[in-house]
C-alpha cells in the first residue's frame, strides 16, 4: 500500500506597523541588538489596570491580505484569550482571535510540475507576538521588546501533499505579503515563521489520520526539510 502526506501550515508574519498591537511602542524588527526590555510600557508587559487599544493599520493590513487571500471579511470579529502559562508571555495569555477572525475561507493558486493546484485559506486573523527567550550560563533571561508587535496568523487547510507544494506555498505567500508592505520579508530577523501540520494516509483516501506539529521554523529550508 502507497501512502502520502498530507501537509498544513500555519504562518505567522509580523505585520511591518510604526507601533505594537495594543499600544504605542515602537516595533523595531531585529530586537537582538537592542537592550532588553527598552521598547516596553504598561501594556505590553501587563501592569495591573492597563487597557489595550487597538492598532488600526494592523487591522488594515490583515483586511488587505485577507483580500488578496481570496478570504471573505468578517464584518464582526472578536478577541479571545489564549491562555497558555510561559515566561515569555507577560499576561499569561496571548491576545488572539478564534470563533470570528478578521478573514476566513480563501484560497491561493500554485504553480506545480501537476500544474495549478489552490490550496485551501481556513482563516487569516490578528494577534500579538511573545517576547524572546535567551539562555546564558545556566539561568534564562526575558526580554519584552518583541512582546506586543502585531502578528497575522494564516491557517490553509491540510491541501499539501508533496515537499514542492509545501516550498510553492510558503513563497507565494511571502511574496504576497512583501508587495502589499505587509512583511518586510526579511527572514533572517525572524519576521515570518511556519508551523506545519503534517499526517500521512493512504493514497486516493480523503481520511484525516492525527498530526503531528511543527513548529518554529523560521527559514524555507527549514520548513521543507522538516516535511521531506
Amino acid at each position: 500500500m502507497k501512502y502520502e502526506p498530507v501537509i498544513g501550515l500555519e504562518v505567522h508574519a509580523q505585520i511591518h506597523t510604526r507601533s505594537k498591537m495594543f499600544c504605542s511602542c515602537p516595533v523595531v524588527e531585529d530586537t537582538g541588538d537592542l537592550p532588553p526590555n527598552t521598547y516596553v510600557c504598561p501594556v505590553c508587559t501587563a501592569m495591573p489596570g492597563v487597557l489595550p487599544v487597538i492598532n488600526r493599520r494592523a487591522v488594515e493590513m490583515t483586511i488587505l491580505t485577507g483580500l488578496a487571500l481570496n478570504c471573505e471579511i468578517n464584518p464582526i470579529t472578536v478577541f479571545s484569550r489564549k491562555n497558555y502559562f510561559y515566561p515569555d508571555l507577560p499576561k499569561g495569555y496571548q491576545i488572539s482571535q478564534y470563533d470570528l477572525p478578521l478573514c476566513a475561507d480563501g484560497y491561493l493558486e500554485i504553480e506545480t510540475e501537476n500544474g495549478t493546484r489552490r490550496i485551501g485559506i481556513t482563516r487569516a486573523h490578528l494577534e500579538e507576538d511573545a517576547g524572546k527567550l535567551y539562555h546564558v550560563d545556566g539561568v534564562s533571561l526575558v526580554d519584552f521588546n518583541r512582546a506586543g508587535v502585531p502578528l497575522i496568523e494564516i491557517v490553509s487547510q491540510p491541501d499539501m501533499c508533496s515537499v514542492e507544494e509545501v516550498r510553492a506555498y510558503a513563497t507565494k505567500l511571502h511574496s504576497i505579503l512583501v508587495y502589499l508592505g505587509v512583511n518586510s520579508g526579511d527572514m533572517e530577523k525572524g519576521v515570518m515563521r511556519f508551523e506545519a501540520n503534517v499526517s500521512v494516509r493512504p493514497v486516493g483516501s480523503n481520511v484525516l489520520n492525527p498530526r503531528h506539529e511543527i513548529k518554529n521554523l523560521n527559514s524555507f529550508r527549514a520548513l521543507t526539510r522538516s516535511v521531506a
